[in-house]
């Protein structure tokens, strides 16, 4: 039996549980009738239960569908005109900016870097990466993770993430291998190609539908493609039976949102929720908003603490977001050791599932602030946090390429990206950039 990762409804109900939890809704009852015909909660890092958990599917259906009518309390609008009007400092429009090439070029392969820096210790948490780094002699970490002098006993506890670490060691990277932290800005790349800045949610869902492989999806964006299959359309398809709808997954498909309007924030965050509304809600939306705005804003920004207020401008203050991001971005301006950041950051936000939205925002921020435009710092904390490696790394690294222009030789690699998506395989970032530059504003 096929057990397909992320959209079984057996699968799906310990995981709407957690966010019930999060997000203010009452689901005891709901609760109790799923735990006593034998249900389980939401596996810390699995996507898919035992094959004799299918039983469970029929009462797994009607208890999504309960869970969904249940209101939360929180004030976190969905709607733009609401979230914009929830943002009292929302960025006015800014029109006839172009950043400079090697700022686009730079925002490129530095998401490319960071991207890579993290995919083989993707799934590791904090503690196995940093014991990993220690025994090769890259902590704190300043290069690419290497099997060479890694212990057996080490290897053994912390196993890689065995898709990654063909492609992305040291020993063997060779060029820029495919992963969806940059297949996402492919996308973004093509819908504004094809369709112009007036694209809408349904042309980012046809784009969808026509080129990206649906094994190639996770999580939120794995939920949303059945949804459409299933001829649900926008934006319900980010609420249907989408217990992941807060994760990271809109947050990592920005960064071009924000390289095409550069240092206009609000134009950037309102492209970025065009693409999320597809797949999120609520804090969901604003991570990816988020981090157009921060990517806008690095385009011709002269410091990573200016990026992410550009960021924090476009989320709701009263979002359970925006209060993680200041705070983190306030400990990283306070503590001189970014572990004990970190460790902050893991007190506050730990019970969240390591590729939620929220605690990875948090990092980036405070990533970007502790690094302080270094392009290797920032990275490394970004990685190092232990959450959702490669995709903090690779916005991180985004930011931090673009604030300085290109990325240290160290962190070059060979200009060639690795795609599935039609007309992409084998590209160079060269050529992406001018290819962004290309659809700036006059």
């Amino acid at each position: 039996m096929i057990r397909l990762t992320w959209v079984q409804p057996e699968d799906l109900v310990g995981h709407e549980l957690r966010q019930a939890a999060e997000d203010g809704r009452d689901a005891t009852l709901v609760a109790k009738r799923w735990h006593a015909a034998g249900g389980h909660d939401a596996p810390p890092r699995a996507g898919a239960s035992e094959p004799g958990a299918r039983a469970l599917r029929p009462l797994a259906e009607e208890l999504l569908d309960e869970l969904a009518a249940l209101p939360s309390p929180l004030d976190e609008p969905g709607d733009l005109l609401a979230i914009i009007a929830a943002c009292p400092g929302w960025p006015r429009p800014a029109r006839g900016v172009v950043a400079a090439h090697d700022r686009v070029l730079g925002a490129w392969q530095g998401r490319a870097a960071g991207c890579v820096l993290g995919k083989p210790v993707e799934k590791i948490p904090r503690t196995g990466i940093r014991e990993i780094a220690e025994a090769t002699g890259n902590w704190p970490i300043r290069g690419w993770f290497t099997a060479e002098g890694l212990p057996d006993e080490v290897a053994a506890r912390w196993p890689w993430n065995r898709r990654s670490a063909v492609n992305s060691l040291a020993e063997n990277i060779d060029g820029i291998p495919e992963d969806d932290d940059l297949n996402y800005p492919l996308l973004a790349l093509s819908v504004l190609e094809r369709h112009g800045r007036g694209f809408s949610t349904d042309d980012v869902a046809r784009l969808w539908l026509d080129e990206l492989p649906a094994g190639r999806t996770f999580t939120a964006e794995r939920v949303a493609y059945r949804n459409l299959l299933d001829g649900v359309e926008p934006p319900r398809t980010a609420t249907r039976r989408n217990p992941f709808r807060e994760w990271i997954g809109a947050l990592i498909r920005a960064d071009v949102y924000g390289w095409v309007n550069p240092g206009d924030p609000g134009t950037a965050a309102e492209y970025a929720w065009r693409d999320a509304r597809l797949t999120h809600t609520a804090n969901g939306l604003y991570g990816a908003m988020f981090a157009a705005a921060m990517c806008a804003s690095s385009m011709v920004a002269g410091s990573a603490e200016e990026v992410v207020e550009a960021g924090l401008s476009v989320v709701p203050p009263r979002s359970r977001l925006h209060r993680a991001v200041r705070q983190a971005a306030e400990d990283a301006a306070r503590e001189d050791d970014f572990e004990r950041v970190v460790d902050l950051l893991h007190e506050r936000h730990g019970d969240l599932h390591w590729v939620h939205t929220i605690n990875n925002a948090a990092l980036i921020a405070a990533a970007l602030v502790h690094g302080r435009g270094d392009f290797t710092a920032t990275v490394a904390g970004a990685v190092a946090g232990g959450w959702d490696t490669d995709s903090a790394g690779a916005t991180a690294g985004s930011i931090a390429g673009a604030l300085n222009g290109g990325v240290p030789s160290e962190w070059a690699l060979r200009d060639s990206l690795a795609s599935s998506l039609t007309g992409f395989d084998g590209i160079g970032l060269e050529q992406l950039a001018r290819r962004t530059q290309e659809l700036m504003h006059p």
